[in-house]
This record gives C-alpha cells, sequence and structure tokens, in this order.
C-alpha cells in the first residue's frame, strides 16, 4: 500500500502527496524516514530525521510548497563549530544565497558579532544597491579609538532636535566655503543670503 495523507483544500477537492517507497526505521528514541509526508500532506519530504521530542527535526523535502527546502528545527540550543584544523585566514564558514534574503532573527534576544576585524560590505549593479542601512528604535551608540568616515560626493548629519559637536582637546573645522544659517532667515534674509537654504532644510 502507499503512504498516504490528506487533508483536503478550500474548495473541497484533495491535496493528496502518496508514494509507494517510503521507509521509516526508529524506536521510542527517534526515527530516519524516507519519502515521509507531512502532516499537512502538502510536502514529501526526501529524508526526515526526527527525535523523541516532535519540535526536534531536520527535513529534506523534494515538492509541494517547499521543493528543495532544508529545515531544522531543534526546543534547545543549535550549535555550529567548524576550523580547528584551518589557518586564521582562511575562510572556514561560507553561507551563500545565490538568490534572495539572508534573514538573522533573534525574536526575543540579542544578534551579536565578535571578531578580531569585521567588515561589511555591499556591492551593487547600479546607483540603486551597494547601500548599508542602520535602523534602531532607539539609540544607535559606538565606542573606538578613532571614527574615521570617507564620503566621496556628500555627508549629511541630520536631527530634529539638538546637535551636538564636541571636542574636548580641540575642534577643527575646515571647508573650502563654510556658511552658518540660523532660523531666523526664515523671517527675513541675511544680507549674504540662507532663507532658500532653510527652507530645503525644513521641508516636510
Amino acid at each position: 500500500m502507499p503512504t498516504t495523507r490528506n487533508s483536503g483544500d478550500k474548495d473541497g477537492g484533495n491535496n493528496l502527496k502518496k508514494n509507494y517507497t517510503a521507509i521509516r526505521y526508529g524506536n521510542n528514541h527517534g526515527s530516519v524516514s524516507f519519502g515521509q509526508i507531512h502532516h499537512n500532506s502538502d510536502v514529501t519530504s526526501d529524508i526526515m530525521l526526527k527525535a523523541s521530542d516532535g519540535e526536534h527535526f531536520m527535513s529534506m523535502d523534494k515538492d509541494g510548497q517547499r521543493p528543495g527546502w532544508t529545515t531544522f528545527m531543534g526546543p534547545g540550543n543549535f550549535q555550529v563549530e567548524c576550523g580547528s584544523n584551518r589557518e586564521k585566514t582562511q575562510d572556514t564558514v561560507m553561507i551563500n544565497a545565490k538568490n534572495g534574503n539572508i534573514d538573522i532573527i533573534a525574536t526575543n534576544g540579542k544578534i551579536r558579532l565578535q571578531a578580531n576585524d569585521i567588515e561589511l560590505v555591499a556591492v551593487g549593479e547600479d546607483t540603486a544597491e551597494g547601500n548599508i542601512k542602520l535602523t534602531a528604535s532607539e539609540n544607535i551608540s559606538g565606542e573606538a579609538k578613532k571614527i574615521i568616515m570617507n564620503s566621496k560626493n556628500n555627508t549629511k548629519m541630520i536631527s530634529s532636535g539638538i546637535t551636538e559637536a564636541i571636542g574636548n582637546a580641540g575642534l577643527n573645522l575646515y571647508g573650502n566655503i563654510i556658511s552658518g544659517v540660523s532660523d531666523a532667515v526664515a523671517v527675513k534674509d541675511s544680507k549674504v543670503g540662507g532663507q532658500r537654504y532653510q527652507q530645503q532644510q525644513n521641508q516636510v
């Protein structure tokens, strides 16, 4: 008899997966199966490894909604360690998404990156790509001996509140042209202009 499961679909028809060659080996501790059909009847697993806990399994799916998917799930920690016989300069772990995004999500915790050096590189094919974006609902803070930023075209810092530049040992400002504009030019333009610049910076 074939291995089958049928949950039906919203149209009243059958969403049936079946095969005639499914095999399962296991006991009360765990099992390994080849060709097992998932509970919802919509996907066949080429290989499924299951522990005694129902949330502890690995599945390599072949069809349905998840063709070519590999899924690991566990109620405890997930650990990967390698590289004991590699050199410091070698690439030891690689995760490559040939197409699509990579999402790393800590639903109720922190994401930490620790290394001798950390490099962030964004490479795009046109001007719409090649960007690095930081978004925080509260603060973005950092600490280092030196902070050096270099932009080729434009550098801009904007705050809807207070912006401070503090150099306890010294503060140097250099520019080919330096201009300062206060919000007073909104009522009456200065002798050297500035009202248009003020208006540009206050556009909604």
